[in-house]
């Protein structure tokens, strides 16, 4: 018997190639399922929530559907506080998620963290809170997932964060621990010797590492039928894939043990700027790493059912995720990269497929720099003086919700973000007289939830600028809704043209925008000096700065 089945393919699937499907979540609770188009999005979180972004703004952003929650921001204390929450859905009631709109997938360590850690034991997997490093274990573990009552969780996996590559015991290590873990999230709790005190749905990372022959071993183990002394624990699963709802695969370690092996870390990778930078913000894709990549996913997926969910995390561009979708067949896929593009200033404008001229209907805008390889950024660095003067909208490759409503014959895509689509407020308070006269001045007239015009480059300019929150909420919001836009290209490409034709649109996709990230060296740069610009220890900054510059950029103090 196999678990609750997360995922329905498209009757065309192919086991390995581009695919699309939906998503069915139910969580048995009577309420319609929660449907999800795949390829689909999955919005990182920090602390549970997404970065920047209020209650009112996640609401308002379409794109956020799929949200991932790292469990390690609640372990400083105990008992972690969403365990108390209570109710048919902890979660989404301790953070403001809807649960009609919202599904949360809860995993313990973030996905995007590539900080060293301590090595994981026999039964404890480090994890990095608040309050410095803590020990899970799998029995802790199972427990705050039945309190918290997620709609998805991903097991315990053993993923070493120590230094690579790891030697050939440690990855034996890695796939005894990892199946001993997903054994004891499965396993029936004798407290309650019922089948409903397993989670739902479970999702899993599939261990090994960068070895091939240890992520076929891991596969292998998944599909042997179980021990006999579990066979009454975990019935009626007689393999623990029967009891797994999907496959996670966890791009970032991967990429830092391909690297390691290939070449040391330059000095530049080392330098995360105090911790201001992340390990994966230096990570670069090529089609030589997204080659391997896909090597070791299909090794991992190559005897395993093909109607279970495959989710990536922390691609380091579009072109990784085109060439996964392409290669192995992915339907989920991590924010993370279009997230910390919002951080950096980078306003994304890209589409999927390639419009056959970049600029639509937006000969008056100003366009994405074409690099020296005459391929296009895929973006803009709002921190560049350039944009001073700018007031144009966020994207030229996207319409904003005004113009297109303006034309009758609208001639490209449209971002609907609350930066480029924004809406009157459906109701206002009213705090004086001069209130009330604003709002009821016959010469203003604007009724609710009429379209308004879009935040321009020269707005976010100036917001980024004066350290304004504000630039970084619009940033968010705008750059989820390119990156779903850009699954829904994919999703389109797919189902109307087929799979050679989505080849062929990524080559074209390839050959039109820069896959160096030179833009992200750049924005990265040009943060970090309004961020040194404030904060602790700003004046001794600029006193050094003032010290060994000349150019008159340094303020006297």
């Amino acid at each position: 018997m196999a678990a609750r089945s997360l995922f329905t393919p498209s009757a065309t699937t192919p086991k390995f190639g581009p695919r699309v499907g939906t998503i069915v979540l139910d969580r048995g609770d009577g309420a319609s399922p929660h449907q999800t188009d795949t390829p689909a999005l999955l919005t990182a979180t920090s602390r549970g929530i997404v970065p920047h972004l209020s209650r009112d703004h996640i609401h308002l952003t379409q794109a956020i559907r799929h949200i991932q929650l790292p469990f390690e921001s609640f372990i400083d204390r105990n008992p972690p506080i969403p365990t108390l929450v209570g109710g048919p859905h902890p979660l989404h009631t301790f953070l403001g998620y809807s649960p009609q709109n919202h599904v949360i997938t809860l995993t313990l360590r973030d996905p995007s963290d590539g900080r060293k850690m301590p090595p994981n034991g026999n039964d404890f997997v480090s994890a990095h809170c608040t309050r410095g490093v803590r020990k899970v274990t799998a029995s802790a573990w199972s427990t705050n997932v039945q309190k918290c009552r997620p709609d998805i969780v991903i097991a315990l996996s053993d993923t070493p964060f120590t230094p690579a590559p790891h030697s050939q015991k440690r990855l034996t290590k890695s796939i005894e621990r990892s199946i001993a873990w997903i054994s004891d999230l499965l396993r029936i709790s004798s407290e309650t010797s019922s089948a409903d005190s397993r989670p739902r749905h479970i999702l899993l990372h599939m261990a090994g590492g960068s070895n091939a022959d240890a992520r076929s071993e891991f596969a292998d183990r998944l599909t042997d039928p179980v021990e006999h002394r579990d066979v009454d624990t975990l019935a009626p699963f007689n393999t623990l894939d029967e009891g797994i709802s999907g496959y996670v695969f966890d791009l970032l370690p991967l990429r830092t043990a391909l690297l390691a092996e290939s070449r040391p870390i330059s000095p530049d990778e080392a330098d995360l700027a105090g911790g201001l930078v992340r390990v994966s913000d230096r990570h670069r894709s090529s089609p030589e790493l997204s080659s391997y990549l896909a090597d070791l996913l299909q090794t991992s997926l190559q005897n395993l059912p093909q109607d279970k969910p495959r989710a990536v995390n922390s691609p380091a561009s579009p072109h990784e995720v085109l060439r996964l979708v392409r290669d192995v067949g992915v339907d989920l896929v991590d924010s993370f990269w279009a997230q910390r593009a919002s951080d950096m200033g980078i306003a994304l404008d890209f589409h999927f497929p390639v419009p056959d001229d970049l600029v639509v209907s937006c000969s008056n805008l100003r366009t994405t720099r074409k690099r020296g390889s005459g391929k296009s950024d895929l973006g803009h660095n709002l921190f560049d003086s350039i944009y001073r003067h700018d007031h144009s909208r966020l994207a030229s490759t996207f319409l904003d919700g005004r113009s297109a409503s303006s034309d009758n014959n609208p001639k490209g895509f449209v971002c609907d973000c609350a930066a480029c689509t924004p809406r009157a407020p459906s109701a206002r308070i009213l705090h004086s007289t001069v209130d009330v006269q604003a709002w009821q001045d016959p010469a203003c007239p604007t009724s609710p939830s009429a379209l308004q015009p879009p935040s321009t480059r020269a707005y976010i300019h100036h917001l980024l600028h004066t350290h304004e929150m504000s630039a970084h909420a619009l940033l968010t919001m705008h750059n989820l809704s390119v990156f779903s836009g850009f699954l829904a290209g994919i999703r389109a490409v797919v189902k109307d043209a087929g799979p050679e034709a989505f080849a062929r649109e990524v080559a074209r996709f390839e050959e039109a925008y820069d896959e160096d990230l030179l833009l992200w060296a750049e924005a990265e740069a040009m943060w970090l000096e309004v961020e040194w610009a404030r904060g602790k220890g700003r004046l001794a900054r600029e006193k050094e700065k003032q010290a060994q510059s000349t150019i008159g950029t340094a303020v006297d103090v």
